[in-house]
């Protein structure tokens, strides 16, 4: 056997093989350079997150108000009596939903040309207004026929804007956040949505105690709409102060082709002028798969939302005859405690992962929807309180969730318009027609339990959906670079990236 040592590595054969690796390499995985790396600043995204945060609440008290007033609404605005009243109140409700889709096709795509910050000022001052006008609209006794027909316009106008407003805000929170918080923040997204269903609730439970119901009826119900107005000049306010975010000036730095117009661009930046509107065909074309899965997961959750948040007070109220307001008491209290967890869910999905946190919120719908409607039959306060509370359990695992999840799902450039689209027309088809569809089965099948088998068969759509995603925690939003909470962690990713194996 022959013992030569083997020749030693030739140098410019080991040069040629390094730049080979080094071209592979930024071919399959382009290098991260510190520059390419967003560090967000605390501050900041505190701030965007409140302002975005602030305007969701403001979208839920409005829907919360009518809700929580569906039964006085009715009898307010439609003839009739009874259960009558309530479905065409929640038909109502319901109409505002059908025009959420055109408002997701208009604003979207418009976010995704003219930036997140305006769209969303937009949409804040229209639902403002709609839930304004509400307040001012006379009863059917005094104007007749014209009175359900100005309530549907005003609810036209709040779905219209609502349709670009939960995409937008979920995406400016997405967009600001570090890569391994983004759960940790967006769960105040859905802080806001309890915020604003918890002071609907209370205001309607005050009014309710020291006006009585005859006082409801004449003009109390005016108040939580009129409310409405300086709600929304607030969040006006709040979004007006922020710069747009981080990932949409890489992206209008990037396709200005000017690192100068890029940066000239910080405060105010604008796609509109740099490239194409992108068609909503395209979009459609590139994202199908990942509409229907964005389509799946939001119907699921809209219907368990809707069902424990919006539908639930009339349906204790009209279909059990409870009384003295012990329905908004309890669920004021569901709410509360939901929202001392909702964090924590945000660092469980962060830690752990937005799939194993979704799924256990919707197996939990699936097993004990029913033995909670069950309770409700009971008739004590006790009673409710304990079915709401376990069905507040599996509604805050989506909660927490779910404003991480849903922005991760579609690349920066179409993120709003996608997100949008797909967000909003779920909540058409599924979310707002839940209450009505909850009350028609309840009317026509005569099982007060009917309710939670539409929601459990909605919790198996959902379980499909997450089990067809990918995980996203922890990783870069798709199409915009990484983004970390602070500059050591920005150097240490970016040597990482410089790592070469020696030949």
């Amino acid at each position: 056997m022959s013992t030569e040592a083997p020749n030693p590595p030739d140098p410019a054969a080991v040069k040629r093989h390094r730049a080979l690796f080094r071209a592979v390499k930024r071919r399959l995985s382009p290098r991260i350079r510190r520059s390419d790396i967003t560090v967000t600043d605390e501050a900041t995204v505190r701030r965007a997150t409140k302002a975005a945060a602030v305007g969701n609440a403001m979208e839920w008290f409005d829907f919360g108000i009518y809700a929580y007033l569906a039964v006085t609404i009715g009898k307010v605005f439609f003839p009739g009596g009874g259960s009558t009243q309530l479905l065409a109140s929640f038909t109502a409700f319901a109409a505002s939903f059908l025009v959420r889709p055109l408002g997701g096709l208009f604003f979207g795509p418009l976010g995704d040309r003219v930036g997140r910050k305006k769209v969303l000022a937009l949409t804040m001052m229209l639902m403002a207004a709609g839930t304004f006008c509400i307040g001012l609209i006379p009863s059917y006794d005094s104007i007749g026929i014209a009175s359900p027909i100005l309530l549907l316009l005003c609810r036209v106008v709040q779905g219209f804007s609502t349709g670009g407003e939960y995409g937008g805000a979920a995406t400016f929170i997405a967009e600001y956040a570090p890569d391994k918080r983004r759960g940790y923040f967006g769960s105040f997204l859905e802080l806001g949505t309890l915020t604003g269903y918890t002071g609907a609730a209370a205001l309607v439970l005050v009014l309710n105690t020291t006006l009585g119901e005859q006082g409801m009826l004449d003009w109390g119900w005016r108040i939580p709409f009129l409310v409405g107005g300086p709600i929304g000049a607030v969040g006006l306010y709040l979004r007006m102060r922020l710069d747009e975010t981080p990932a949409f000036q890489k992206r209008a730095a990037e396709l200005s082709h000017s690192p100068e117009a890029g940066r000239e661009q910080a405060a105010e930046p604008k796609l509109s002028e740099n490239v194409p509107q992108k068609e909503l065909k395209t979009i459609f074309a590139e994202q199908w798969p990942t509409l229907l899965l964005c389509v799946g997961l939001v119907a699921a959750y809209n219907v368990t939302d809707y069902m424990l948040l919006s539908y639930m007070p009339a349906y204790l109220t009209s279909e059990l005859d409870y009384k003295d307001s012990m329905e908004l008491v309890a669920a004021i209290i569901a709410m509360l405690a939901m929202m001392t967890v909702l964090q924590r869910v945000g660092h469980l999905n962060d830690r752990f992962g937005r799939k194993p946190v979704l799924l256990a919120g919707m197996l939990g719908f699936l097993v004990l929807t029913v033995p909670a409607f069950a309770l409700f039959q009971q008739g004590s306060f006790l009673a409710v309180l304990g079915g709401m509370l376990m069905l507040s359990a599996c509604l805050v695992c989506l909660l927490g969730t779910m404003s991480a999840t849903l922005p991760a799902l579609f690349p920066t450039d179409v993120r709003y318009g996608s997100l949008s689209i797909g967000y909003n027309v779920a909540t058409s088809v599924f979310g707002g027609t839940a209450p009505g569809i909850m009350t028609f089965l309840v009317d026509s099948t005569g099982n007060k339990l009917a309710p939670a088998y539409y929601s459990s068969g909605a919790a198996v759509l959902g379980i499909i959906a997450v089990l067809c995603m990918k995980e996203t925690s922890g990783r870069p939003l798709e199409g915009s670079p990484p983004s970390v909470s602070t500059e050591e962690e920005a150097r240490e990713l970016a040597r990482a990236q410089t790592h070469e194996p020696s030949f």
